[in-house]
């Protein structure tokens, strides 16, 4: 990728980008503050939570509040009492069908905050060089144990991912562009609860088919056919602070949660300025410029301005395609 140049003032090493180059993806240990960069995150979805509480309990699908409890507990106990989904509404970003003028999503100033982090946009400056735009492609995904979550939660975002490239679920204008998966768990991620796992060195290839999942578990999701995806598949258990930075070709997938606790993580997308982001229809914008520092967007109200105005043209209109995938390829059958 462009501008892999190691600053002495970044925690990412020769090493580091080096291992990158070989297998599509490195680990920062640690690049993130639990209670400094994660604390006024966690507080913001512990409102959204309340809001969702006070919903389920007006409509009569919630008996108990659980109030005591800490947010990922809480999440599970309430979900799997009321049964309502709750991924869009923390979701950070739009679905891509059945947009509504009321769709929610989370858009909140910590958040935006994360997005915007000096730590993270060191790093990524040494792989996609000082002119960084965020990508509007982003979530949040807060993973119940499979054994315990609704079917109406069940969604990417909720529970398995997929073998998939990141850059097969955008449009292939982009197809050229440094885009850079940036992902990292705000609660531990293991092999028990369901990290990420990688084929590395699967990104010096093309990119392959991937089909619309008919598995009534990971229904839906575009993803990768079992036939056509790597062996040597690596499993990546990490903890909170450590941040996974990912070429867009690198096949991985999301393990599905067999404990009985929540994960919940973040991913992320960088790119130099100017490039598509091959999602044109959602708003990104400019997080780091050397070249033009006053071009960068640090206005947390003009940010969620965008995205509202985004969902307000996107819910007049017709749904419009996100991916280029039609199902017809022989694969897919």
């Amino acid at each position: 990728m462009a501008g892999m140049n190691m600053a002495k003032s970044t925690p990412i090493t020769s090493k580091d980008l080096s291992h990158f180059d070989e297998h599509g993806y490195v680990v920062i240990d640690g690049l993130l503050d639990v209670e400094t960069d994660y604390g006024p995150v966690v507080a913001e979805y512990e409102t959204v939570l309340e809001s969702l509480v006070d919903r389920w309990e007006a409509a009569g699908h919630l008996s108990n509040r659980h109030q005591a409890l800490p947010f990922t507990q809480r999440l599970l106990a309430t979900v799997t009492e009321a049964r309502q989904p709750y991924d869009q509404a923390m979701d950070i970003s739009l679905p891509q069908a059945g947009i509504q003028p009321d769709t929610p999503m989370h858009l909140g100033p910590a958040v935006f905050r994360l997005l915007h982090s000096p730590a993270l946009l060191d790093v990524v400056e040494q792989f996609i060089g000082p002119e960084i735009f965020s990508s509007p492609v982003q979530h949040t995904r807060i993973k119940l144990p499979e054994s315990q979550l609704p079917i109406e939660a069940r969604t990417g975002l909720t529970a398995r991912i997929d073998w998939h490239q990141d850059q097969g679920v955008i449009t292939n204008d982009a197809d050229d562009c440094d885009i850079l998966t940036v992902w990292f768990p705000i609660t531990e991620a293991d092999l028990e609860n369901g990290c990420l796992a990688v084929v590395p060195g699967s990104h010096k290839r093309n990119l392959v088919t991937h089909c619309k999942s008919t598995d009534p578990l990971t229904l839906g999701q575009v993803s990768i056919p079992e036939t056509l995806v790597e062996p040597h598949q690596s499993p990546l258990p990490m903890s909170p602070g450590d941040v996974l930075f990912m070429h867009r070709r690198t096949q991985h997938s999301g393990l599905p949660n067999r404990s009985n606790r929540v994960r919940w993580s973040f991913d992320l997308r960088y790119q130099p300025i100017g490039q598509p982001t091959g999602r044109e229809w959602f708003p990104g914008f400019v997080a780091r410029s050397r070249a033009n520092p006053k071009s960068v967007q640090d206005d947390h109200q003009v940010w969620s301005d965008s995205w509202q105005a985004a969902r307000q043209r996107l819910a007049s209109g017709d749904d419009v395609r996100f991916n280029r995938w039609t199902g017809d390829s022989p694969y897919c059958a």
